[in-house]
């Protein structure tokens, strides 16, 4: 992408290179300090007044908080230290693929955009940090849906369907609250701008492709059309390619068999 490039010559420096990795791990940081003291979460959190009042760390310390996810025991420690080894391996390769440059651009507009939509809707989610997650998730289902999990450590399934999953669930629970549909919009903004959207007009193009060869080949001569044809028994080089055809003295085509009917009638 031309205008891509020419963003990163100016604004290199903007790179994050690992920003979902430093992520993943404050956010660990935090979930562990909540543990520790339970009234943190509460300090933490979005609050559009509070923020308006002059607690203006809630800006940027709602990322981090973990209180909507409320596992605390043996399961929550694990759902953690994996979700933490999952955010390292979608960040090397998001990187991987679009660069340290895009991957950051990626990360930021998911992050101003559930800023906004934590303003514009406030409370709408709960612990909205986590779509930093799920916008990862499904940028790198996109680009590589074929990669296979083992869940349960068992059945190994393709990250795609794992996706289509995520976002079935997401979607059921819009119907209890549909500040969620546009929420999800903004959180998610920059899947759609650099996975989402391109993924679909990338389909767009190759049925688009798929239908202009459907066209040629219908409006083009059928491949089997014959060049010669007897005009005495109507025998083709297709039909009997053992055949020659020569043109008789009256300028019309017969095969080898009937070439001496070319005075004749037919």
């Amino acid at each position: 992408m031309r205008s891509l490039d020419q963003l990163e010559r100016r604004w290199g420096w903007l790179a994050f290179p690992g920003l979902l990795k430093y992520y993943a791990m404050m956010h660990a940081l935090v979930y562990v300090l909540q543990v520790v003291r339970q009234d943190m979460g509460p300090l933490l959190e979005f609050d559009r007044a509070r923020i308006l009042s002059g607690e203006v760390w809630r800006v940027v310390t709602f990322l981090f908080a973990s209180s909507g996810f409320t596992g605390t025991g043996t399961l929550g420690i694990l759902f953690f230290f994996f979700m933490v080894m999952i955010a390292f391996m979608m960040s090397e390769a998001l990187e991987g693929a679009w660069g340290s440059f895009k991957t950051s651009l990626f990360h930021y507009c998911g992050i101003l955009g559930l800023i906004t939509a934590n303003f514009i809707f406030p409370g709408a989610m709960q612990g909205s940090g986590f779509l930093i997650y799920g916008a990862s998730f499904f940028a790198f289902a996109t680009l590589f849906p074929r990669v296979e999990f083992m869940l349960f450590f068992i059945l190994p399934v393709q990250v795609r369907f794992l996706a289509w999953i995520q976002a079935a669930l997401m979607l059921l629970a819009v119907p209890g609250n549909f500040l969620l549909l546009p929420f999800y919009a903004l959180g998610l903004a920059g899947y759609l701008i650099f996975a989402g959207i391109p993924a679909l007009r990338g389909t767009a193009l190759v049925l688009e492709s798929a239908q202009r060869r459907k066209l040629f080949r219908a409006a083009k001569l059928p491949e089997e059309q014959s060049f010669h044809s007897c005009v005495w028994c109507d025998r083709t080089e297709i039909t009997h390619p053992e055949l020659e055809f020569r043109v008789g003295p009256d300028g019309r085509e017969y095969c080898g068999d009937h070439i001496d009917r070319a005075d004749g009638p037919v």
